[in-house]
């Protein structure tokens, strides 16, 4: 008789394997074969060895079911293609980082001006934005200079970021959120 390679560990991350699964042996399963084909409502020891003398894994796919639902397949492959088509759906994921920029109320136009540079630089690096103004003792009472400040910063981010959230005031900071512009040629 040939030897069959078996997973054994019921510690993986969803399924239960083999002699992993649970069942006193008399206990009936609802079988689905290899090519995905019912087989039906068979015992569990009967199960196990179908999947045996196939060469294959017996996987516990639903154990809340009544019968619980067993199917027939080469469990490491299973698990090396559901890994690959997470590992793809990562790469193709984009992360964004959220870099802040604080401003002051009474910001000279140099530094302005190099506050905008690096938001500009961080927006073509497909980072978001985050404006800050924090606001001092009575700069409180003159919140719209904050909110002028903003759209200033806006305005002069507009050809690399669009307004994602609008300025909302928290606590003692405005705040105000831009995304990098999808570029269309790539």
């Amino acid at each position: 008789m040939s030897e069959v390679l078996t997973i054994r560990n019921s510690n993986s991350k969803d399924h239960s394997v083999n002699e992993g699964i649970n069942f006193a042996p008399s206990k009936n399963v609802r079988l689905i074969g290899s090519e995905n084909e019912q087989i039906g409502i068979i015992s569990f020891s009967s199960a196990l060895n179908m999947a045996y003398d196939k060469g294959l894994d017996l996987v516990l796919i639903a154990a809340q079911a009544d019968p619980p639902v067993c199917r027939i397949m080469d469990y490491g492959k299973f698990r090396f293609e559901r890994d690959k088509k997470e590992k793809e759906a990562r790469k193709k994921q984009q992360i964004a980082d959220v870099k802040e920029i604080q401003l002051s109320c009474h910001i000279d136009t140099n530094d302005f001006n190099t506050k905008v540079n690096h938001a500009k630089r961080f927006l073509q690096d497909g980072d978001k934005v985050k404006a800050r103004v924090q606001f001092r003792g009575r700069q409180m009472s003159h919140q719209e200079v904050g909110r002028e400040l903003l759209a200033q910063f806006a305005e002069a981010c507009s050809e690399f970021g669009t307004v994602e959230k609008q300025p909302l005031l928290e606590g003692r900071s405005m705040t105000m959120f831009i995304a990098p512009v999808k570029s269309t040629a790539k």
